[in-house]
């Protein structure tokens, strides 16, 4: 299959609103790919390349050679070209990826490099994420979606699954299930503006009610000696938590898969604040953390992903000492759970999780089982822009633009600009930052590639008509960088609106 023909179909589904033409689209040309080519079709069309990291960025791709007259590039060769391109390290290593982004960029046509200037950077803004494109796999290959989606799950991705489904069908996805040893992509809670909401939105009767810790997510992975620790993202961060090893090879059993969130304790055991957390998982020495597990998708041969939320915490219980399960409170009261939420705040932890005991471990996704209450509202966005500070932040990029994921166009609505909560330190840190993403400047604002995310926290919502998506926030300020999600996790504004409730 030629490049041109992917480059094709991503300006078809850029071109419409309708996600049925979207999906159209891109089971369409699903259907006319070869099963050599499906993994590479799949990632290409939800705008990602295979490679983790290629050493690739937007300054190294600024100035591209002249393009071909006519489109020759098949897929493969992309793939092939970005292959030998990640390999390349050491003395020499700059010099052959700039020859060798000359040869492949060299070989594309105007639209085809453009197109994959966007691939590298992830900026290839067509409308079409990952579930889209799960959608397009169910259409192209004839079977349910549901099918596809628990399948991609448990894989940890579509691109692992695709071939399965467009090659044998249902059959081969109903065989993907969850194995020890490799990550599956974790369920997540939505959000509710008060207890009382959350307690409707999960559901009548008892409910498990989870003091919400402030840390990192990890999923705990046990086959006899063998333990593996990945990261909300799947990142496999074993080597840096040999503490969690060790408390995972002395539980009482050799096979099982834990839920749950890696934390650093001061010495009266409360949280230390997540950036210490967050750098202690990023290298494998630092302050120690200790792992609070929630729940258990896998014991000793069984798995429990569709077991209900009760059977699951009572398997937890009689696995992991209490020490290390997250504080929670089974009830049907709502004073109980209001009083847990209470405990949980002066404690120094975010809020709670409101579980439906009824409910299986959905993965990868987000709905109503699980719902999150945090008294100070925050979101998870994705900073546009910055602009150069004045006074005494003068020289140091200081005002971050704050945008919003829209699923429907692949691109981000603004929501407004804060410089509150930032410290000299986080200052000197975001204009190193911001000027690695750097894609352009216009007077005294520095545009950079939308990637990072930061949590802000906000006083309200309020109707606006200077921004896109209608909204503005109010009084926001920056609790924190998230480094352990992309903008593919940031909240949606959607989500936003939901905040905001009715016009």
């Amino acid at each position: 299959m030629l490049l041109a023909d992917v480059v094709a179909t991503s300006a078809a589904v850029a071109a419409t609103r309708s996600r049925k033409a979207k999906v159209a689209a891109l089971a369409d040309l699903l259907g006319r790919t070869d099963e050599a080519e499906v993994e590479t079709v799949t990632s290409y069309l939800a705008g990602a390349l295979r490679q983790r990291r290629t050493g690739l960025g937007w300054r190294s791709l600024a100035t591209l050679p002249s393009p071909a007259a006519a489109p020759t590039l098949t897929v493969l060769e992309v793939h092939a070209a970005f292959d030998a391109i990640a390999t390349l390290a050491g003395a020499g290593s700059q010099a052959a990826r700039a020859a060798a982004v000359a040869e492949i960029f060299g070989r594309a046509t105007e639209a085809e490099q453009a197109w994959l200037r966007g691939l590298v950077t992830g900026e290839v803004r067509q409308g079409a994420l990952d579930a889209l494109v799960q959608e397009a796999v169910a259409a192209a290959a004839g079977v349910p979606l549901p099918a596809v989606r628990r399948a991609s799950m448990l894989a940890g991705s579509t691109v692992a699954v695709a071939v399965a489904a467009l090659t044998r069908g249902e059959e081969a996805l109903a065989e993907i299930g969850l194995q020890v040893g490799r990550p599956v992509l974790p369920m997540l809670a939505s959000s509710a503006p008060d207890l009382g909401a959350a307690l409707a939105k999960a559901g009548d009767g008892t409910v498990a009610v989870d003091t919400k810790l402030d840390g990192i997510r990890i999923q705990v992975h046990r086959d006899g000696d063998a333990v593996l620790i990945a990261t909300r993202t799947l990142e496999d961060i074993t080597a840096r938590l040999p503490e969690v090893v060790e408390i995972a090879r002395s539980l009482p059993a050799e096979r099982f898969v834990l839920d749950g969130e890696a934390l650093a304790l001061d010495e009266a055991g409360r949280p230390r604040p997540f950036q210490e957390t967050a750098s202690r998982t990023a290298q494998a020495t630092g302050v120690e953390v200790t792992p609070y597990f929630f729940d258990l998708l896998h014991l000793a041969g069984d798995d429990l992903l569709d077991a209900p939320g009760r059977d699951r915490l009572a398997a937890l219980e009689g696995l992991v000492p209490e020490r290390f399960r997250v504080p929670r409170v089974v009830t049907d009261d709502a004073e109980a759970a209001a009083a847990h939420l209470r405990w949980s705040l002066d404690a120094g932890h975010e809020g709670v999780v409101v579980k439906n005991l009824d409910a299986g471990y959905d993965a990868g996704r987000r709905g109503a089982a699980w719902v999150k209450v945090k008294p100070v509202h925050t979101l998870d966005l994705v900073v546009l822009a910055v602009e150069w500070g004045s006074g005494r932040r003068q020289g140091w990029l200081s005002n971050i633009h704050l945008g919003a994921r829209d699923p429907e166009t692949g691109g981000f609505v603004m929501l407004g600009k804060t410089f509150k909560g930032m410290t000299d330190e986080m200052l000197a840190w975001q204009t190193e930052r911001f000027l690695e993403l750097e894609t352009s400047r216009s007077s005294y604002v520095v545009h950079v590639r939308p990637e990072q995310v930061v949590e802000v926290a906000f006083d309200g919502l309020q109707r606006s008509t200077r921004y896109p998506g209608g909204l503005a926030l109010r009084f926001a300020r920056v609790v924190r960088y998230r480094d352990d999600k992309t903008a593919v996790e940031a909240d949606t504004i959607e989500t936003v609106r939901s905040l905001a409730g009715p016009r």
